[in-house]
């Protein structure tokens, strides 16, 4: 055996290791049935595409929100809706699974979520934003996150009526990130918050 023959008398044993990195199949994995998933407890979250104009980035959180059992987005302006082949690539079936609502204007998915008790954040870069790695949420809450255009962000008259701004910590030399990457990271970090 190859490994055997690398070991030095410092080495320790890899076989046990080997055997546990074995990556599981897709049948190994007990995925949800579509069915069992629209049954099961969501994250209180809703997620909100403001003007979002990549088809790719709206299937991702689509995906994503799959993932971590998120509400319901809201696809609003611009952003495209299911059923499209292009939403279909990366979402990979999530917008059969995940609620999803569209408004011709997002201030429309705004007042509804605020009528319905929805503390709403922009996910934007403004003055008096908070840091996502300082952000307190309590899970009894309802929350809702808007995530802008590629290029313009979050409208500043949807950023005005928000509860507040959520804003990733970034320390190289861009200053942004691709919507689906945002989408994720907030996503993620608001499930570790809010699901005990």
């Amino acid at each position: 055996m190859l490994v055997s023959f690398l070991l030095t008398p410092y080495s320790i044993s890899l076989t046990p290791y080997i055997l546990e990195m074995k990556k599981l199949k897709i049948t190994e994995m007990n995925r949800l049935t579509v069915e069992e998933f629209k049954e099961e407890k969501k994250m209180p979250l809703v997620v909100v595409l403001d003007n979002v104009r990549s088809l790719h980035n709206v299937g991702s959180v689509f995906r994503t929100a799959d993932a971590f059992l998120v509400e319901a987005v809201y696809l609003c302006g611009i952003t495209s809706t299911p059923p499209h082949a292009e939403i279909h690539k990366t979402a990979l079936g999530a917008e059969n699974t995940i609620d999803w609502k569209y408004y011709e204007d997002t201030h429309q998915a705004l007042t509804e979520l605020k009528a319905n008790g929805y503390t709403v954040f922009a996910i934007e870069q403004a003055a008096g934003s908070t840091m996502l790695t300082d952000l307190k949420l309590d899970p009894v809450n309802k929350y809702a996150v808007i995530l802008g255009n590629e290029v313009k962000g979050v409208q500043q008259s949807v950023v005005d009526a928000c509860d507040g701004c959520i804003e990733i910590p970034q320390f190289g030399t861009k200053h942004s990130l691709n919507v689906s990457v945002t989408g994720g990271i907030i996503i993620w970090e608001m499930f570790r918050k809010l699901v005990p």
